[in-house]
């Protein structure tokens, strides 16, 4: 069984993660949908066309995971109502390592599925030194480790 997964956010980051996610996921357009929401869009619209779209791919029977933009927003609003309709659940502050981790563990149970979306985001921010190379090949040889070591 594969969870779907619904990006529900503010327009265009949805379609756009999309976008990103089927480069590196290129099998898995039948289970990534996407609906941006444009900032004049009255919510219940965008609920009708949530329902609309879900509708259109499997139904609403269909175990589905949703993520959305931004807690509070019009966008993370309207997945709750959605959510409440489905077996589904719904997370917020999704980023491009959250997608591509719920697209690649998509075959779990959708408890798992939330955790491992979840850890992805979280893991895939990181503050990262600009100053110097990282991973880039072996230390000067000056260094007294002589042993090479990639992270």
């Amino acid at each position: 069984m594969t969870t779907r997964i619904l990006l529900l956010t503010h327009a265009p980051l949805a379609s756009a993660l999309r976008e990103c996610a089927l480069h590196v996921f290129a099998d898995s357009a039948d289970d990534v949908l996407a609906l941006d929401v444009p900032a004049s869009e009255a919510p219940e619209a965008t609920l009708e066309r949530a329902q609309a779209l879900l509708a259109a791919h499997g139904g609403m029977e269909v175990s589905t995971l949703v993520l959305t933009d931004l807690f509070g927003a019009t966008p993370c609003n309207v997945a709750q109502r959605l959510t409440a309709q489905l077996p589904a659940r719904l997370v917020a502050g999704v980023n491009l390592p959250m997608l591509l981790r719920s697209i690649g563990y998509r075959h779990e149970p959708l408890d798992e599925l939330v955790s491992r979306a979840m850890v992805g985001g979280s893991q895939g921010v990181m503050q990262v030194a600009s100053s110097s190379r990282q991973n880039q090949g072996a230390r000067p040889s000056h260094d007294q480790d002589q042993h090479h070591h990639q992270q």
